[in-house]
């Protein structure tokens, strides 16, 4: 949507300037006419990377971030709906009509490629995102700022201590009403073979202690979206809401019985050739 108003913007802005200098009385709009508007794409590409440079460097990412800001939400949603077609990247999703229509819930999904958090934003948008990343991803650049103001949780996976207190955070956010936690249950991305790892259980207290549902769902092919990307080559990915389990089916189960069952929703998808040993 923003690169074609970009590249329309810049078509009129070329006929305007064909006009003026009176190209459509000969053949020269021929290229001038392309030429202005190549230039003026280029142009407005650059000014809104150069606003996003900005709002990233107002960001403090040492003052906790109380809440959702809507402006940088904007933004990201923007971005990302702009950037998946350029990058060729084509989802197709089936079983949204599983997810919850109104309050929040903690998303599990399987980790292949760093491209799953933007594809997970994109079909998940209207429902404010914030996902428990690596502490490691707050040094990356425009990411980590705008991770911040989303409310993205870090999480230091060596300090069982400082990993709680991530839990806490996350089961606050939900209680408060202020954004849907989504996780990768099985800590990161465990292999490059896009093949589903054993989870980590105690993010699955999340849902518990906030009693809230778990969306549980799949995503497939995206291991090589990257490796495309750089080849120049499109990617078509699917994504799967498989289940959603209710508050009360949480209550009486340990964390662990909860990973198992979200684990087994998942191998069934995915089939055993990309479950791990």
């Amino acid at each position: 949507m923003l690169i074609g108003c970009i590249a329309l913007v810049s078509a009129v802005l070329a006929a305007a300037v064909c006009g003026l200098v009176g190209a459509f009385e000969s053949l020269a709009w021929l290229w001038i006419l392309p030429l202005v508007t190549l230039a003026g794409v280029l142009v407005l590409v650059g000014i809104g990377f150069a606003f996003l440079l900005y709002l990233c460097h107002r960001v403090d990412q040492n003052v906790p971030q109380e809440k959702d800001d809507p402006l940088y939400r904007f933004v990201a949603n923007l971005v990302i709906q702009s950037a998946l077609p350029v990058l060729r990247i084509r989802v197709k999703k089936s079983g949204m009509e599983k997810v919850p229509q109104s309050g929040r819930f903690l998303l599990v999904c399987n980790h292949c490629n760093d491209s799953d958090p933007i594809i997970l934003l994109k079909c998940f948008k209207k429902h404010q995102l914030a996902f428990i990343s690596k502490r490691e991803n707050q040094s990356m650049f425009v990411i980590g700022p705008m991770m911040h103001k989303l409310q993205c949780q870090l999480i230091n996976r060596e300090n069982d201590r400082e990993a709680l207190k991530t839990i806490l955070n996350c089961i606050k956010i939900l209680k408060e009403d202020k954004a849907s936690i989504a996780v990768f249950p099985e800590g990161g991305i465990l292999s490059e073979d896009g093949k589903l790892h054993h989870f980590r259980p105690g993010v699955f207290k999340i849902a518990q202690k906030a009693k809230v549902p778990i969306v549980v769902c799949t995503l497939r092919d995206t291991k090589d979206v990257v490796h495309n990307i750089l080849h120049f080559k499109g990617s078509k990915v699917e994504l799967r809401v498989l289940e959603t389990i209710p508050v009360e089916e949480l209550e009486a189960v340990t964390t662990v019985e909860i990973s198992e069952r979200c684990h087994q929703l998942m191998a069934d998808d995915l089939g055993p050739d990309l479950i791990a040993d």
